[in-house]
């Protein structure tokens, strides 16, 4: 079958919406994949933009735990009296207690200047007493008494540095009465921490 000129002619309007409507495909087809990418983009910058917001969510959650706990430990040295001057007139008052708590024989202690712990730089600064103490021990359970008492009340962070323990010989003669079968000889430090409002 031939197509003429008068087919052709009758055909014309219908390729011609055909064509239109093919061309009009076409261009919803590529606006659509333009879009599809046009969405990916704008997806993938959120999602980016949301991961951002987390990592930074996360510190701030890190830091805030952070600045509880520091807030936590300032306020325990602060009630054990760790910060602000040093307050030796309670720690000698400290000693005697433990001497007659633990009802030890002899205790003689000396303490040193007080020093800037570090570099000092800065608003707060840790400062050190250092103390040489000598003990009187029946055992040696009456010296880990001592130095765990201190830890626990001093107004002050109580660091032992060396401690040296030796036995005491019963003097001759003596067979009655306590005997002091120790003797130990420590140095401790005595660190407190210090604020602008302190100085």
């Amino acid at each position: 079958m031939k197509l003429t000129a008068a087919d052709w002619r009758k055909l014309r309007l219908s390729l011609v919406i055909f064509v239109l409507f093919c061309l009009g495909g076409a261009v919803l087809v590529l606006f659509s994949l333009e879009q599809q990418q046009q969405a990916r983009r704008l997806l993938a910058t959120a999602q980016a933009h949301n991961a951002q917001a987390q990592a930074k969510l996360k510190q701030v959650r890190e830091e805030e735990s952070e600045i509880k706990l520091k807030a936590a430990l300032f306020s325990n040295l602060a009630a054990r009296g760790v910060i602000g001057e040093e307050q030796r007139l309670d720690w000698v008052e400290l000693l005697r207690d433990i001497r007659n708590n633990r009802r030890l024989l002899d205790i003689q202690y000396e303490f040193s200047p007080q020093q800037p712990l570090g570099n000092g730089q800065g608003p707060w600064s840790f400062q050190v007493s250092s103390m040489r103490l000598q003990l009187q021990l029946l055992h040696e359970e009456d010296l880990l008494n001592v130095l765990a008492d201190l830890r626990n009340t001093a107004k002050a962070q109580v660091l032992v540095r060396s401690c040296e323990v030796s036995r005491q010989p019963r003097p001759p003669g003596d067979s009655t009465g306590p005997h002091a079968n120790l003797k130990a000889q420590c140095l401790l430090d005595w660190i407190t921490l210090r604020g602008p409002q302190t100085r």
